[in-house]
């Protein structure tokens, strides 16, 4: 197998699965993690059909949520609450329609989107390369949570691919 594949793989297996049911446990799982508890400023993303989907997090009131934004190949950190105008990205996915609250320094916590993990936590994601980018210039903690299924063996990672600190399955 390769990253083709496995990607093709992940895609078929979470349509099959209630993701709603899952994206709540894995949810809970991550706020009772020291690293959710501790931290102020939060990047999450805005879930596909069929991808875990962590957006019931940004009720947490002690937070401050961020969602990413592509600009060219560049990807930013936008503030995000329930009041911020989105659109549709390049990839189908929500957005905030202006990049005006660029998060510098960058958050205490990134969660990002996954379709597989593996054991060493290289993620398997959509192949735009656009959180790599992103995380190879910072040392913001970095969390995935995904469905148990889908941690493999490997992803097949690349020299410029970044490890996650943590995985987190229900």
């Amino acid at each position: 197998m390769d990253k083709n594949s496995l990607r093709k793989w992940a895609k078929e297996e979470r349509a099959k699965l209630d993701i709603k049911a899952l994206s709540k446990k894995l949810a809970q799982k991550l706020k009772e993690t020291e690293e959710y508890k501790n931290a102020k400023n939060i990047m999450i993303f805005y879930p596909l059909k069929d991808e875990v989907d962590l957006l019931e997090l940004t009720n947490d009131r002690a937070k401050t949520f961020y969602l990413p934004k592509i600009d060219g190949d560049n990807l930013f950190c936008c503030k995000f609450d329930k009041n911020t105008e989105l659109c549709e990205s390049c990839f189908h996915t929500k957005e905030p329609v202006t990049g005006q609250a660029i998060f510098t320094p960058p958050p205490d916590l990134v969660i990002v989107p996954a379709l597989a993990a593996d054991k060493n936590n290289f993620r398997l994601g959509y192949g735009g390369g656009f959180y790599d980018r992103f995380l190879s210039k910072t040392k913001t903690f970095k969390i995935v949570c995904l469905p148990k299924q889908f941690i493999v063996e490997t992803v097949y990672p690349e020299e410029f691919d970044i490890p996650v600190d943590k995985v987190i399955t229900e």
